[in-house]
């Protein structure tokens, strides 16, 4: 178990030293390019077997124990160590990261992203699973920041270079957003250590903030805090994420929503809720207040983007959507209680299932259609899905219908348990001003329904025959596109209908997290 976590961390990386060499005689296949791309979906495919092994061996009946742990020194003058290890809230986040990064390059096997050389998409796509996985699995202050900073330059030239228009630009501001957040971010890190006497997050999640004063709370909350928020992304540091998706290609806008923003949410459970709670209690009120605006602004901005003639990108469409439903993952964590942390874990899982695979259908039908505006797939009769590609109209409308939430799907259950978490929030909070923020969420999943109905009538529905014959000619499901979205499609059916094999795995963590490593 402890070798198999640290192959999973490491492993990416030896794969993206080893796809910048030359591919061996007998293993180049056509081409060059061909192998590297064959070498991407291997060693995703191995990490992935890897995490599924590890899932396998992980002892169910103690979720809320670290297990797979290796503690070594690293710098001993600052009491830095290589701490690994997973429990019940770090696995499900860890399997999904893995799963999203096969897929994605099972994808990009057969459909690469126009750029440079495939040898570096290959590489910056490992070094960036490689950062991810890192920071679930680490458990030492300095090496979160420093996997959580790894991921940055990966995705900065994976939109610089493979994106679309505006790529520049969507490319700066995301990397100037994020590296700001992160000096930020440091800083708290850094009060946190120095003043506890350890970076250890174990060790610190037991001492439940007993060794930091209220006054070094307040400052590491708010210092860690901004730097996680923007990550998440949380209204109103949330600017960069529309451009970034836009411009981004679709394996990117895949990783990003369905990978890159759990990292932000992943750190106010893992770090600032059991390390400084009473400077959680101070500013949950005002993180509940960010995140009930964030629902209902996300939710407008689609609304704006799907109606007609406002010439609304399906990217940028969910992209917006993204900020509404982050919203509710910090809602849950601001209760502050078992409910709503394990409903924001919930919602964390299912939203990369959910949108990884709505942007796996968008990039699919920009691919087609050359266009991702709503307008111009719409057109005169609509874009006729249903009746000219019916298998890729359904799987859209389920992905949108699961999105809004439906009862039955992996959408609802966090989004209902944040609901519940806020509707009783933790003792000391204020109730009345949690029920309002409550009351903004649940107004924000009716309009979230408003949006994704618009959009499916707009796009899936139609008459075909209306259309000039050669715009009827529309490629449905391919194979690899069928082998790229059935295992999210089925994770999300599986989710909705047994919510219980996930939360079984968090809800124990979860009250050993809340309780200060004493239950």
């Amino acid at each position: 178990m402890q070798f198999l976590l640290a192959f999973v961390v490491a492993a990416p990386l030896l794969g993206a030293a080893a796809a910048l060499l030359p591919a061996p005689p007998g293993l180049k296949g056509k081409s060059p390019e061909q192998a590297v791309l064959r070498h991407g979906v291997t060693v995703t495919g191995v990490i992935l077997a890897a995490a599924v092994a590890l899932a396998l061996g992980f002892d169910h009946d103690a979720p809320a124990r670290f297990q797979a742990t290796t503690d070594l020194s690293w710098i001993p003058a600052l009491d830095v160590r290589i701490h690994l290890g997973i429990d019940g809230i770090s696995l499900p986040l860890l399997l999904m990261t893995a799963l999203l990064f096969f897929l994605c390059a099972l994808y990009s096997y057969f459909k690469l992203p126009e750029g440079p050389s495939p040898k570096a998409f290959v590489a910056l796509l490992l070094v960036l699973e490689s950062g991810t996985l890192a920071t679930f699995a680490v458990l030492d202050l300095l090496l979160f920041f420093l996997a959580f900073e790894m991921v940055l330059i990966p995705m900065y030239f994976l939109i610089a270079r493979w994106g679309g228009a505006q790529r520049q630009a969507a490319a700066w501001k995301f990397i100037l957003y994020t590296l700001l957040g992160s000096v930020v971010m440091l800083l708290g890190l850094l009060l946190i250590g120095l003043n506890s006497g350890t970076f250890d997050m174990v060790a610190l999640a037991s001492d439940n903030g007993r060794e930091l004063s209220h006054t070094t709370q307040l400052l590491a909350v708010l210092a860690i805090g901004l730097g996680l928020a923007v990550k998440t992304p949380m209204w109103p540091l949330h600017s960069w994420l529309p451009d970034a998706h836009t411009a981004a290609p679709t394996v990117g806008s895949v990783l990003l929503a369905g990978v890159l923003l759990k990292m932000g949410t992943y750190g106010f459970v893992r770090i600032l809720l059991p390390v400084t709670p009473d400077g959680m209690a101070t500013f949950a009120p005002y993180l509940g207040a960010f995140a009930a605006i964030g629902i209902v602004y996300g939710s407008l901005a689609c609304l704006s983007l799907a109606r007609k003639g406002n010439k609304g990108d399906l990217k940028r469409l969910i992209a917006y959507s993204s900020v509404g439903h982050m919203g509710f993952v910090l809602l849950g964590i601001a209760s502050m209680t078992p409910t709503g942390v394990n409903g924001a874990l919930f919602a964390n899982i299912a939203h990369g299932l959910i949108t990884g695979l709505l942007f796996f259908l968008v990039g699919a039908l920009k691919d087609r259609y050359k266009t991702a505006d709503l307008d111009t797939l719409a057109g005169a009769t609509g874009a006729a899905l249903y009746g000219r590609a019916p298998r890729l109209g359904a799987l859209l409308a389920f992905a949108a219908v699961a999105s809004l939430g439906l009862p039955g799907l992996a959408g609802f259950w966090g989004e209902m348990l944040a609901l519940f978490g806020a509707f009783d929030p933790a003792q000391g909070l204020s109730r009345p001003a949690f029920l309002t923020y409550m009351a903004f969420g649940a107004f924000g999943t009716l309009l979230t329904a408003a949006y994704l109905l618009i959009v499916v009538r707009r796009v899936c529905m139609g008459d075909p025959k209306a259309l000039p014959e050669p715009a009827l000619e529309l490629a449905d499901i391919q194979r690899y596109e069928f082998a790229a979205w059935t295992p999210l499609a089925a994770l999300t059916v599986l989710a909705g209908l047994w919510p219980a094999v996930l939360l079984g795995l968090t809800d124990p963590a979860v009250q050993k997290l809340l309780a200060g490593g004493n239950a």
